[in-house]
């Protein structure tokens, strides 16, 4: 059974953070339709703040707990967006989740999916269909439990996590903003992507891209 430690999670985030400011222009474009333009330059900052303060960590004394409350407070110092908030309290949750484990079985890992949507969907009040993370998010988290709750095997939960964020994003160009900047807009916001969620896939894409590895 494959063990993924506190050096495993820190290279996760190394991961999410090189992609992250790989989409900044994309995901700043979408932003720019019914926000400020600024969602890719925050979850850039985000991400390095995040990898800046992981590099310092001794890992080999550190749990993956340690990882994710690391990543919540650097997240949270980096970004004065909603998002801030939102992610810092994903990553605590996510850091919860594997309290008192040295090491965190793969087939269980899937499960800090469930943990962060949890995270995001408490702290920020919003549900599918408001036009935020969470639509992304939560389906990703539902295709986890199901698969979990069917015994899936870790690579099929994995690709329907990734599947069900993607559609999520792509339900809500349907969708009227009612959380946040983007429901100033009103109707003008149907036939646009919103960031938030688009960013969500990504990261939900490249954690289970990497637990997949």
């Amino acid at each position: 059974m494959v063990q993924l430690t506190a050096a495993d999670f820190k290279a996760m985030f190394h991961k999410l953070s090189a992609r992250l400011a790989g989409e900044r222009d994309h995901l700043c474009e979408l932003d720019g339709h019914i926000g400020d333009a600024d969602h890719g330059i925050a979850m850039e900052q985000g991400f390095g703040a995040i990898v800046k303060a992981l590099d310092t960590l001794a890992v080999d004394a550190a749990t993956p707990t340690d990882v994710f409350n690391i990543a919540a407070k650097s997240f949270l110092n980096a970004v004065g967006a909603s998002s801030g908030p939102l992610y810092a309290t994903a990553f605590l949750r996510a850091g919860a989740a594997l309290k008192g484990k040295e090491t965190v079985e793969l087939d269980d890992a899937p499960g800090l999916i469930e943990a962060m949507a949890r995270g995001i969907e408490e702290r920020g009040k919003a549900e599918m269909g408001d036009k935020t993370m969470i639509d992304a998010w939560k389906p990703a988290a539902i295709a986890v439990a199901q698969a979990r709750e069917e015994e899936w095997p870790v690579k099929d939960a994995l690709s329907a996590a990734r599947r069900a964020a993607e559609d999520g994003v792509e339900a809500t160009k349907a969708m009227v903003a009612s959380k946040g900047r983007a429901s100033r807009l009103g109707e003008r916001s149907l036939g646009h992507v919103d960031p938030g969620a688009a960013s969500a896939a990504i990261i939900v894409a490249e954690i289970c891209d990497f637990l997949d590895r």
